[in-house]
C-alpha cells in the first residue's frame, strides 16, 4: 500500500464502526464533458477529454464529529492512464475528501484525513499555497475546482484572542498532479524538446511514510480592517523539477518557503499582496544546473465591480531568481538560460446576466518576459435549478517552446459540458 493511502483507509474503517447508516446529507452531480485539441500534436490524440463523471458528496454531523466524504466515479474514453492511482487521479475513482472534523478543546479544531486545502490571496496564482494542484485537469477543461488536488494528513487550527494558527501536516509528500506527457505535450529539459506519450516523464515519487513528510504553517489575524498572514513550509518542490543524473529520473528537490500576505478594502474594490522566499535547499548557491535555484516571489492584485454584475480583477506576479550569475556560469552548453526575472500579468472579467443564470468569463495570463500567454474564456448557463451547460477553451501561445505557457501551445483546446446537480 502506498503510504499516502493509509489515512483515508483508516478513516473509512472508523466510519464503518462509528457512523450510523442514517442521518447523512447527500449532494452531488453528474457531468458529461468533451474536449478537442485545436491543432495536431506529435504522437498525441486529438481528443483530450471524453468523460462521464458522477460526484457524491456526503456529510454526517454528530456530537462526536463532522464526517465528510466526497468522491468522483468517472470514465474517460480519452484517458491513456487507466491504472488505479489515487494520488494522480487515475482510474475509475477520484477520492476528493474523506475526513472527520473534531473539536477536542474550545480553542482547537482538528481535521483528519483526505482534504482540499487552500491558503494565500492569489487568483489562480500561488505563492504560499504549497498544497497540491492538478494542472492536467486545469488545462484540459475540467471545472476550476479540480485545480486543487487533495492532501492526506492533519489540519490543526488554534484559535487565540490575538491570532489564529493553522498547522497542516502530511506524513507523506503530496505532489502536484503534474503534466507528464499522458495527454498533453510538454517541454522536457533533459531531452531539449517537446515530449508526449512517446516519452513520458520518469519520476521518483517520494512516497516514504514519515521519512518524506511535509508541514505548512499559517499565522493570521485581522488588524486595521485588513487580513494579515505569515506562512512557513518545509517539504519539497511540488513538481518534479530536479534531475538525478545517476538514476536518470526526475525528482522533487527539498524546499523551504517563508512568506506573508495581506488583503482588504482599497477604495471601491479589494486589494491583495503576497510575498514568498523559496529556499531551494539542494542548490542555494546556484551551482547545480539540475536543481532549481532559490527565488523570491511577489504578487499584487486588485478587484472591483465596474458596474452591476460586471467584475474586473487584475494581478501582477514576479519570480526573481537568486544567484543568477552562478546559475548562468553552470548552465550546460547549448541549454537556453531562463530570465532572471519572470513577470506575469493576469486579467479576469466576469459578466453575469439573465438573473445571474448566465456567467460569461475571461481569465488571461500574459508574461512579457517569456513572451507567452494563456487564455481561459468560458460561458456557463444555468438552464434549470439542476441543469448547467458550459462551453470554454484553453488557448496557449508563446515564442519559445521551453517557456511555461509556450510549451503547451499544441494543447490548445475547446470543451463543452452538461451537468446535472442533485
Amino acid at each position: 500500500m502506498r503510504c499516502s493511502h493509509v489515512p483515508f483507509v483508516v478513516l473509512l474503517l472508523l466510519w464503518t464502526v462509528a457512523v450510523p447508516a442514517y442521518g447523512w446529507e447527500v449532494h452531488g452531480f453528474g457531468d458529461l464533458r468533451s474536449g478537442l485539441r485545436l491543432q495536431e500534436a506529435p504522437a498525441q490524440r486529438d481528443a483530450l477529454l471524453n468523460e462521464a463523471r458522477v460526484q457524491m458528496d456526503l456529510q454526517h454531523s454528530s456530537d462526536l464529529a463532522l464526517w465528510q466524504l466526497r468522491a468522483d466515479l468517472l470514465w474517460d474514453e480519452a484517458a491513456t492512464e487507466h491504472e488505479f492511482d489515487l494520488e494522480q487521479g487515475h482510474g475509475l475513482l477520484d477520492l476528493r475528501e474523506a475526513n472527520l472534523v473534531l473539536t477536542p478543546l474550545d480553542f482547537l479544531d482538528l481535521k483528519i484525513g483526505r482534504q482540499i486545502l487552500t491558503w494565500g490571496t492569489g487568483d489562480l496564482l500561488f505563492i504560499n499555497d504549497l498544497f497540491p494542484k492538478d494542472w492536467q485537469s486545469f488545462f484540459l477543461g475540467r471545472d476550476e475546482e479540480y485545480l486543487k488536488a487533495p492532501s492526506d494528513g492533519v489540519l490543526a487550527s488554534f484559535f487565540f484572542n490575538w491570532a489564529t494558527l493553522d498547522v497542516a501536516w502530511s506524513p507523506c509528500f503530496d505532489a502536484d498532479r503534474y503534466i507528464s506527457g499522458e495527454r498533453m505535450v510538454y517541454w522536457n529539459p533533459m531531452l531539449g524538446r517537446l515530449a508526449g506519450q512517446d516519452t513520458k516523464a520518469d519520476v521518483d515519487p517520494r512516497n516514504r511514510w514519515l521519512a518524506e513528510d511535509e508541514i505548512s504553517v499559517r499565522l493570521s489575524r485581522t488588524l486595521l480592517g485588513y487580513e494579515w498572514a505569515l506562512y512557513g513550509y518545509d517539504g519539497y518542490w511540488k513538481s518534479p523539477v530536479g534531475f538525478d543524473a545517476a538514476s536518470g529520473q526526475q525528482y522533487f528537490p527539498r524546499l523551504r518557503v517563508v512568506g506573508g500576505s495581506v488583503r482588504g478594502n482599497f477604495g471601491p474594490g479589494l486589494i491583495n499582496g503576497e510575498v514568498g522566499y523559496y529556499d531551494s535547499l539542494e542548490d542555494r548557491n546556484g551551482s547545480d544546473p539540475l536543481v532549481p535555484n532559490s527565488e523570491y516571489r511577489l504578487l499584487v492584485g486588485y478587484e472591483q465591480e465596474l458596474r452591476r454584475n460586471l467584475t474586473l480583477g487584475i494581478q501582477y506576479y514576479l519570480e526573481w531568481l537568486n544567484a543568477y550569475q552562478a546559475y548562468r556560469r553552470h548552465l550546460p552548453p547549448g541549454q537556453r538560460a531562463r530570465d532572471e526575472d519572470r513577470h506575469v500579468l493576469t486579467l479576469r472579467l466576469t459578466q453575469l446576466a439573465l438573473n445571474q443564470n448566465l456567467v460569461v468569463s475571461l481569465f488571461g495570463y500574459w508574461s512579457p518576459s517569456d513572451q507567452d500567454g494563456y487564455l481561459r474564456p468560458s460561458v456557463k448557463y444555468k438552464a434549470t435549478d439542476t441543469v448547467t451547460l458550459s462551453v470554454g477553451a484553453n488557448l496557449f501561445w508563446g515564442d519559445r517552446p521551453e517557456t511555461f505557457f509556450g510549451q503547451f501551445e499544441d494543447n490548445s483546446n475547446l470543451y463543452v459540458s452538461l451537468r446535472y446537480g442533485f
